[in-house]
């Protein structure tokens, strides 16, 4: 994994930044081949000879499969599922590169796998489905519900992810939660919670403008207005302009749009994007990859000691050099290549890990501020600083910090069946998660993963 550059990316010239961008891209179409796929199956029970199959299977697997017939709880005890979590998509709408399809999404869920597991110590399986209709994924996460302790639901378009998460968090009795909302919400929080206290501005005064209208955009908007924001003071925009109470074309096509027209931009302003970014303390942009779609000018508009979040992927929508050339103070993007990573990765490995330790009913929108929360202050107790207002995901303590507090959370909330404290819940955290990387580092170690020429 890459932590922050150092100080002496600074003096590359701009074709050497951008052609250190694009550089992941080259060596994952050279990698992804090579290892034809990033995950597999292994047993994590001794085998030491073939007598050791009448245990794992026929006649001996019997008693506890009889055994969770009397008491279904226990299969979290007998089986893997108390720490298997699906990893769901119909391929809408990938990182970005919008509708390819489930077989295309497949790296990238792949990927949310090793992430999983490698930072949260989590078993995670993709579930690619051939299938764009709501109700019919609502169906196949159902009929999965008995193998899997949790859902995530991945790169899944509007409108329809809504009604998908909203539908399976009243139905299910597992926890169900949608990264592209939940975890992209609670990472941006911490980066903007540590932004703030660098520019010694209040979360509750300062104006925010966000650029893209989409599943991350709006619940990110909900999870700082929970966290303290004044939504007055937050303008949205989507590909038409403002949100603002005469917006009625959104009024019966797009319900989350609507209510936020009532609950935003209580000065009404309308316009585009240049329009709702003058005067902005900060610009939080998740919506059509770049560069260019952020002009400088428009950031130049913006007030003194100006934030920029700009995260599209796999390109943002400025370029950070640019948008620091441009008046910016603290810039951030998606990308593990520049200053202040805002990733998904930082979230939701620590979160569903404290979420499967004390087996809760669900993620609530209190359990991720609490891991926000948590994760800004892993990065305030290393010193902030312009360049440095998250932790990196080479921080591997970060995540049991952020599993005890998810865990606490819930605890406190009354949605987890096991009640224990937040030291115990660190250490628990820890040592899963440092089992899963050692076992990655013997695999390698002893080469049965290969290292690429």
């Amino acid at each position: 994994m890459k932590g922050n550059p150092n100080v002496a990316e600074k003096k590359l010239t701009t074709d050497e930044l951008l052609a250190k961008a694009y550089k992941p891209g080259k060596d994952a179409m050279r990698l992804h081949p090579f290892y034809r796929g990033k995950i597999e199956v292994i047993p994590k029970c001794c085998i030491r000879n073939f007598d050791d199959f009448s245990i794992w299977y026929t006649p001996g697997v019997a008693e506890p499969c009889m055994d969770i017939h009397k008491h279904p709880e226990k299969v979290l005890e007998h089986t893997s599922k108390w720490n298997m979590v699906a990893v769901v998509t119909d391929g809408s709408r990938v990182l970005g590169l919008g509708d390819i399809g489930p077989e295309a999404g497949l790296p990238v869920m792949e990927g949310k796998a090793i992430l999983f597991k490698y930072l949260g110590g989590v078993d995670a399986f993709p579930l690619c489905l051939k299938t764009k209709d709501p109700d019919e994924i609502i169906q196949a996460v159902k009929w999965i519900q008995p193998t899997f302790a949790g859902v995530n639901l991945e790169d899944i378009a509007k409108p329809k992810c809504f009604h998908i998460l909203n539908t399976l968090r009243k139905e299910l009795d597992i926890p169900v939660w949608h990264d592209d909302q939940q975890g992209t919400a609670a990472v941006t929080l911490a980066g903007l919670v540590n932004a703030l206290k660098v520019v010694g501005k209040e979360l509750a005064e300062v104006k925010i403008t966000m650029v893209g209208a989409g599943a991350s955009n709006i619940r990110i908007c909900w999870l700082l207005i929970k966290a303290g924001a004044d939504p007055g003071k937050i303008i949205m925009v989507d590909r038409k302009g403002t949100l603002h109470p005469g917006r009625d074309d959104l009024k019966d096509s797009e319900k989350e749009k609507w209510e936020l027209c009532q609950k935003t931009n209580a000065e009404g302003r309308r316009g585009g994007i240049p329009e709702a970014m003058k005067k902005a303390d900060v610009l939080i942009a998740l919506s059509t990859p770049g560069p260019g779609v952020i002009q400088k000018k428009w950031v130049k508009s913006m007030a003194g000691d100006a934030i920029v979040f700009a995260c599209a992927n796999p390109i943002p929508e400025i370029w950070p050099w640019e948008a620091k050339a441009a008046g910016a103070r603290i810039v951030a993007t998606g990308r593990s290549d520049f200053p202040n990573q805002v990733n998904n990765s930082l979230g939701f490995p620590g979160i569903f890990r404290g979420t499967l330790d004390v087996m809760a009913s669900t993620i609530t929108d209190e359990m991720c501020v609490a891991a926000a929360f948590e994760l800004a202050q892993c990065a305030e107790d290393k010193g902030l600083n312009d360049e440095s207002i998250i932790p990196t995901m080479e921080e591997w303590e970060v995540y049991p910090r952020e599993a005890a507090a998810v865990g606490m959370k819930a605890i406190e909330q009354g949605v987890a069946k096991i009640k224990t404290t937040r030291e115990e819940l660190f250490r628990k955290a820890s040592n899963i998660i440092q089992k899963a990387r050692k076992e990655i580092q013997l695999l390698m170690e002893e080469g049965f993963i290969k290292t690429p020429e």
